[in-house]
């Protein structure tokens, strides 16, 4: 018998390639939630799935001479990253804590 293929929604793929720039590689996220790392690779390159990609395109294209607009701009694009960042970080601690009540050993002794 073959493996079934699992089919993973919109939502996972953006969590997993938000989880997989706040742990720093693709690697050590693909490895944590138990996927392949160059399924985790071509979501990141993956404009669906990856905001980053059109932020750092923005960032690339700009030809504009008035530089204090561009860094404001970016600015924003930055501080924006890092609330979600910082969002997405809250929520994974949470996770962690839901999970691990079920480690407990509930014995009494």
């Amino acid at each position: 018998m073959g493996k079934r293929p699992r089919f993973f929604d919109s939502e996972f793929k953006i969590m997993a390639v938000e989880l997989s720039y706040a742990k720093g590689t693709a690697a050590s996220a693909a490895k944590e939630l138990g996927i392949n790392e160059s399924m985790l690779g071509k979501w990141r390159r993956d404009s669906r799935f990856n905001a980053r990609i059109d932020e750092l395109e923005l960032g690339s294209n700009r030809i504009s001479g008035d530089n204090n607009r561009d860094l404001e701009q970016e600015n924003k694009l930055l501080k924006k990253a890092l609330k979600e960042a910082t969002i997405e970080r809250d929520i994974l601690k949470k996770a962690v804590g839901i999970f691990s009540k079920g480690d407990r050993n509930d014995s009494v002794l």
